[in-house]
């Protein structure tokens, strides 16, 4: 597919701090995410706060813009996970929109290539 997830690590130190990337998991949802790589990430707690995340992730839809041939990457978030869902924002995530996957309630965002 021509992409996946890349480690994070600390600059400081080489230190583990969790995963970003992109995948096609052909989840059950609604809206569908077919078609569409999934952007997703997690970090250790004691990352949180830090500007990691948006670090690593800009990085990677910087990465997806020039590599992937598709215009339009998906998100999908549980809708209490603020955190995430700014993090999403600041990367040019938008369109957001209440969906479900599988028996959950999913918020569900869409970036356009850069």
């Amino acid at each position: 597919m021509g992409f996946g997830y890349w480690v994070v690590q600390s600059k400081a130190d080489g230190d583990f701090l969790g995963e970003v990337g992109l995948a096609d998991y052909h989840r059950d949802t609604e809206p569908t995410l077919d078609g569409r790589p999934e952007a997703g990430w997690v970090l250790k707690a004691c990352a949180h706060g830090k500007g990691y995340a948006t670090e690593a992730v800009t990085a990677m839809m910087h990465w997806a813009d020039k590599a992937l041939s598709c215009t339009h990457t998906a998100a999908m978030f549980d809708p209490t996970y603020s955190a995430s869902i700014n993090v999403a924002k600041k990367v040019g995530f938008e369109n957001e929109i209440l969906g479900r996957y599988g028996d959950q309630e999913a918020l569900f965002m869409e970036r356009t290539r850069q």
